[in-house]
């Protein structure tokens, strides 16, 4: 039984929204960040990045504490306002042939606990122990978790019923991406929904592992300093975006390695015929078509790799995911790259833009050799969730990415 709630959230006023909203922070070129905060009064990104104001690079509890006070001045400047009632907010992002919809509520911290709400990554203590001080100290939640549900046609009743309205907003940003929210007050509608949500035993958090682990120790943090603790204060709960399974999309990361651990390239391909039957494909641009089929480009030429199911014995769900596949023959026992997250020698590309980035990369000596997969299938994420299994670093790249600001969660 999935617990989810109403919240009033913080959001921009109509007139500002366009403006406040932004992309994550990460995908910002520092170009394309210098000229948003210079020219932007409104951007979300003065929130983030607080030091701009002074002139100044901050960090940790000073950069918390200057994030929480940009926050109150856009909430002093109203270009911030606070809900007055508790609401469901649907979310619909479009672009080009791509639309999915969605709504952002507050999902349970003991849904987590209890493995209602699946994880499919594992989490590093520290970052999580690092984000749990900074939501203590900012005291809000602009980036929701993106968890998925199976594809539900009484919710979907429901959510579409509520876009017959006119949205709260409607606007275009400048990568030609159309917005559309929805707030859902009413209290027949919010309990139509919590009613069906309670159907469901499993929710799968899609992407924002270490903002939901974070929010557990917040909770946990919270919990210990407040001797009236009830379990229904607001930290006790974290924001999400839920969306039907079938409207996210899943990529893959391709992995570009530094060297061949002192191998030849004859040997190296001497080594990989053991796990796979191979072929030259040459100069022209090629990519995996299939599961446990595997692209190679090396030495100016592509390769196929197909698996040699007879010498590689699957055991599990784990074993069958290409990632660990690629990791278990090629990365680990060839190439010697043991630890998937911190080892210097191997970086990863996003399959939708990096295959002809890898091939630059190569040519020009920044990697040897780099290796292409085809993408994840929702049902592998949820049988490893499932399993009570984790996935190999860096094993999908999902959209939709939500901008931040658009709804905001106090605790």
């Amino acid at each position: 039984m999935a617990v989810i709630k109403p919240f009033k959230a913080v959001r921009p006023t109509k007139d500002k929204v366009a403006h406040v909203t932004s992309r994550s922070y990460q995908e910002y070129s520092e170009e394309e960040l210098e000229a948003t905060l210079r020219f932007n009064p409104f951007s979300f990104l003065h929130i983030i990045n607080p030091g701009y104001k002074f002139s100044k690079e901050v960090s940790g509890e000073e950069r918390f504490k200057l994030v929480h006070n940009r926050y109150l001045e856009f909430l002093e400047d109203n270009i911030f306002l606070k809900d007055s009632k508790d609401s469901f907010y649907i979310y619909q992002i479009e672009k080009n042939n791509f639309k999915t919809c969605g709504f952002f509520c507050a999902t349970s911290v003991q849904d987590y606990r209890d493995d209602i709400i699946k994880k499919h990554e594992d989490t590093l203590s520290q970052r999580e122990q690092l984000f749990a001080k900074y939501l203590n100290t900012v005291g809000f939640n602009a980036e929701p978790v993106l968890i998925t549900y199976s594809d539900n046609d009484s919710i979907q009743v429901l959510i579409d019923l509520e876009k017959q309205k006119k949205p709260e907003y409607f606007f275009t940003t400048p990568d030609k991406i159309k917005h559309s929210l929805w707030v859902v007050s009413n209290t027949d509608s919010i309990q139509k929904l919590i009613s069906e949500f309670k159907k469901i035993d499993s929710l799968y958090i899609a992407d924002g592992h270490h903002r939901s682990a974070s929010s557990n120790v917040l909770a946990r943090m919270s919990k210990d300093r407040n001797p009236n603790h009830t379990g229904k204060e607001p930290y006790n709960y974290f924001m999400s975006y839920l969306i039907p399974e079938s409207e996210i999309r899943i990529y893959e990361f391709n992995r570009m390695v530094k060297d061949l651990n002192g191998l030849t390239k004859e040997e190296f391909l001497i080594r990989l015929d053991a796990f796979f039957r191979m072929e030259n494909k040459g100069s022209v641009l090629y990519k995996p078509s299939k599961k446990h089929h595997f692209s190679m480009y090396l030495d100016g030429d592509f390769y196929s790799l197909f698996l040699r199911k007879k010498v590689y014995g699957f055991t599990d769900t784990l074993s069958q995911l290409d990632t660990q596949i690629l990791y278990k023959t090629i990365l680990e026992p060839i190439l010697g790259i043991k630890d998937l997250r911190n080892d210097e020698r191997i970086h990863y590309g996003c399959g939708k833009h990096n295959v002809i980035q890898m091939k630059d990369d190569i040519d020009n000596g920044k990697f040897q050799v780099g290796f292409g997969l085809v993408p994840l299938k929702i049902n592998e994420l949820k049988a490893i969730a499932d399993a009570g299994l984790v996935m190999p670093p860096k094993s999908t790249y999902i959209e939709p990415k939500l901008r931040s600001g658009m709804a905001i969660y106090e605790f």
